[in-house]
């Protein structure tokens, strides 16, 4: 019979006034079941894997995700206060990364289903769409112990419905810029105003409306920007006498598609370590406009235009324009800052790798809405578990053909695993008075191995897919 090591337990009981406490004890048996079971992260998976497998009230354990009353966005709260505590100290910003992902399903019972562009299957010149469940997913940036790099740790999931399917339903479509906008709003509620806040993503969050309501939530957004976007100078000082509405713009400045080709431009050489350690050389111009877009005021920010420089030299025709609504902020700083969002596509392909995303079998809406958020919220403690059993150093799995220097959430799960089964297997053993000898007892429920054969047992229980 499988036990919960009381590390976990501990970890899991900041969430216990989200439960009542029969959920509660369930919730415990879940989580340590998904953790353990390799293969589809279902019910019934994480069940066998705890021992469970032959238990006649099975159906308790599927009523916590249909039935039973409990709120994904107060959990979302309480690990939100969890990570911060455990990696970011308080006089550090909260630096949140946002992006979609879509959980390939069908199904007609599937209610949340809709089609959508496959950005994986598609290219530019061929688009392949697919019915799936599109999540928003915002996960805050943390250090790690074991890796240079900062991680992306999941804490707030919601899907992202389609116009046809809210028609559909007879709700109000908000979208992706409309429900990012909600969970800043929840998120600077929690964490309240005194802390520093930046919220980094890519071009598809470029939009005015967002923009705005960071400004309001003293918010600071970190962004691509298009090289057609139209920018204009400050609008000069009028004289009080004049009469009409003050301009709120001022001349239109060259885009930066034509600064690119400009000689005039402004360029200087930087070296920056971006996405892997990886040292760039790259050309910087940076300037501070008005952003204007139709039927919306303007917004200030700090542009920056980038074009690498290749290994012989020559600089590519070809480049890429960022942003950000703090105009104190570096051009160095916000290439590097937009650099870490790809932290959030490794978390992707992670937790579809190591926790069985896209595999769960559950229909209705309730339990959809709720696995989904689970398994990224379940990343999120894997993490935290392995930061309190090892705050240093972790065990990285090492192979005679690959030498890992850096830990990856392979690993982790991997320790964690380890964990959890040494913890709840504890093996019995006989003290001999006379020769101060320890050896196995003799029992029906124990049986001697090979150590090789048992490294081999070790190896695919705490590194399963």
């Amino acid at each position: 019979m499988f036990t919960p090591s009381a590390d976990i337990v501990q970890l899991l009981r900041s969430f216990s006034s989200c439960f009542s406490a029969p959920a509660f004890s369930k919730v415990v048996t879940l989580i340590c079941g998904v953790i353990l079971s390799p293969g589809r992260r279902t019910v019934a998976s994480a069940l066998r894997a705890v021992g469970l497998g032959s238990d006649r009230a099975f159906c308790n354990y599927h009523r916590l995700l249909s039935r039973d009353r409990w709120s994904c966005v107060l959990l979302s709260k309480y690990l939100l206060f969890l990570l911060l505590e455990t990696f970011i100290p308080p006089d550090m910003s909260i630096d949140i990364v946002a992006d979609e992902t879509l959980e390939r399903r069908r199904g007609k019972k599937i209610v949340d289903k809709g089609w959508f562009r496959d950005p994986v299957r598609s290219t530019h010149s061929n688009v392949v769409t697919t019915p799936a469940i599109r999540w928003l997913n915002l996960s805050v940036l943390v250090p790690v112990p074991w890796s240079s790099r900062r991680w992306a740790m999941p804490f707030f999931t919601i899907p992202v419905r389609s116009k046809k399917n809210c028609a559909k339903q007879r709700r109000m479509y908000r979208g992706t810029v409309g429900l990012t906008i909600d969970a800043l709003i929840k998120v600077r509620h929690w964490i309240g105003v005194r802390r520093q806040i930046r919220f980094i993503a890519d071009g598809g969050f470029t939009k005015m409306e967002l923009l705005e309501f960071n400004k309001a939530l003293d918010i600071a957004q970190i962004g691509r920007l298009r090289l057609d976007a139209a920018l204009y100078d400050e609008p000069e000082e009028r004289p009080a006498s004049t009469r009409g509405p003050k301009p709120k713009k001022g001349t239109r400045l060259p885009n930066l598609k034509q600064r690119l080709s400009d000689p005039s431009t402004v360029w200087r050489t930087v070296e920056m370590a971006l996405y892997g350690g990886t040292s760039k050389t790259m050309q910087i111009a940076e300037g501070i406009a008005l952003w204007h877009v139709a039927k919306a005021d303007p917004a200030r920010l700090r542009w920056v235009l980038v074009r690498f420089v290749n290994e012989d030299g020559k600089v590519s025709r070809s480049g890429a324009a960022f942003f950000s609504s703090d105009l104190d902020m570096s051009a160095e700083k916000i290439v590097g800052l937009y650099a870490e969002r790809w932290n959030i596509e490794v978390l992707f392909e992670e937790i579809r790798a190591c926790l069985g995303f896209e595999t769960q079998r559950g229909w209705s809406k309730s339990t959809i809405g709720r696995t989904t958020p689970c398994l990224f919220g379940i990343f999120s403690l894997v993490v935290i578990l392995a930061k309190r059993l090892f705050p240093e150093t972790l065990p990285i799995r090492q192979s005679a053909w690959y030498s890992k220097e850096e830990a990856t959430f392979r690993d982790v799960i991997g320790a964690v695993r380890e964990h959890l089964w040494t913890s709840s297997c504890l093996t019995k053993v006989i003290q001999n008075p006379q020769n101060n000898i320890t050896t196995s007892p003799i029992d029906n429920d124990y049986c001697l191995i090979p150590a090789s054969f048992l490294a081999a047992l070790r190896e695919v229980a705490y590194y399963a897919d």
